[in-house]
């Protein structure tokens, strides 16, 4: 895609936007000089994803992220920020509000299919609303969408027009949470364009602003994803992203614990029960991730000696490659239905009322919290 800047016209990868250049492989854009003549042109970082399914580690880094994205604040613009369901406190944007200043922002909740197909929306909505005012974030509207399910698309496109008058649209959200897929489909409908934005599951993928123009002379404009490093998607390693990333519908476990057992998930993760009464457990979280149960006495010998076998994934190679495990301690209180949210890996939903002390142990930076249930 080549888009006017200065005067002059900058060929960019219609993939992922970056300015290409062939000098250097190692830097974001690099393109074989054989390959120019292309149409659509795509640098060689998005060649291999779109065909062989292969992330490089050529990234962005956090800094130009937020130089991208305070861009927006000076401008008269209509926001889309995508969240993920199934990751929501990760993937939320905190201090969006600084950045994009008095424009209105459309909250789009995407990866609404890995709920269960008997879920209360009107509850999850109200669950929602809820979180952003807890976090500040004021919304003209939310849209509960899946972009792999094409549902709730027609409803966010129908409030965009409703909002966006003579604006331009920028969207932005965090790595992963599905921002180009929803991209796609704009461009499919409401532009000329042949070209589709890369689409990958590695965190990074879209490496710089891409325009994309709408019948009106307006543009949609998708911004870099932000990199969040508490969140299990920047921290695995690319063979056991399918693994903690579910992409089905959750099938949830339930498990009826006493005090003093304990909870592996492969070995990525770990939930101890340390206080309170008997009360079942419900864990969302990938179908592909095996739930181990134990005594919470034997669970530090049983990682020790297992973990990268009898606990896997990650394998023992994949294990020593992530950070040391860091322990959180959360006290849930009598009275309250809670959900101790894991990032990017999932939630365990604490079905009774009469409280409990739990503990999980993570990959240090990962970020773990208690909150309302969602379901």
């Amino acid at each position: 895609m080549t888009l006017p800047t200065g005067g002059e016209d900058i060929k960019k990868c219609s993939g992922c936007g970056i300015p290409l250049q062939s000098a250097a492989q190692d830097k974001p854009g690099y393109l074989p000089e054989k390959a120019w003549d292309r149409d659509p042109v795509i640098c060689q970082r998005c060649f291999r994803i779109k065909n062989y399914n292969d992330a490089s580690s050529v990234a962005v880094d956090q800094d130009e992220f937020l130089r991208l994205l305070g861009q927006i604040g000076g401008k008269n613009a209509l926001v889309i920020h995508i969240v993920d369901l199934f990751d929501f406190e990760g993937s939320l944007i905190s201090g969006l509000q600084r950045f994009v200043g008095n424009n209105p922002v459309i909250l789009a909740v995407n990866k609404t299919d890995l709920l269960p197909k008997v879920t209360n929306w009107n509850k999850v909505l109200n669950w929602v609303q809820k979180q952003c005012k807890e976090h500040g974030l004021r919304t003209e509207d939310i849209v509960l969408c899946s972009a792999k399910k094409n549902q709730g698309f027609e409803r966010l496109l129908e409030t965009v027009a409703h909002y966006r008058g003579d604006r331009d649209v920028y969207v932005v959200g965090a790595t992963n949470v599905g921002k180009s897929s929803l991209i796609n489909r704009l461009i499919r409908d409401y532009s000329d364009l042949d070209q589709e934005l890369t689409v990958s599951r590695y965190p990074g993928t879209t490496l710089d602003m891409v325009n994309i123009p709408l019948d009106d002379g307006r543009y949609i404009i998708d911004t870099p994803g932000i990199v969040y490093p508490w969140r299990y998607s920047e921290l695995v390693s690319r063979e056991d992203l399918g693994t903690v990333m579910p992409e089905n519908p959750l099938k949830p476990m339930v498990y009826q614990l006493n005090e003093g057992q304990t909870l592996f998930f492969g070995g990525f993760g770990r939930f101890d029960f340390l206080q309170g009464e008997h009360q079942s457990f419900t864990c969302f979280i990938s179908g592909r991730l095996g739930i181990h149960r134990t005594k919470l006495e034997r669970a530090d010998s049983l990682f020790a000696e297992h973990a990268g076998e009898l606990l896997s994934p990650p394998t023992k190679e994949r294990l020593e490659e992530l950070p040391e495990w860091t322990r959180h301690e959360i006290r849930i209180p009598k009275g309250t239905r809670q959900d101790v949210f894991i990032s990017g890996l999932g939630w365990i939903k604490i079905n009774g009322e009469q409280g409990a002390l739990v503990a999980v142990h993570v990959p240090k930076g990962i970020k773990v919290l208690s909150r309302p249930s969602l379901i």
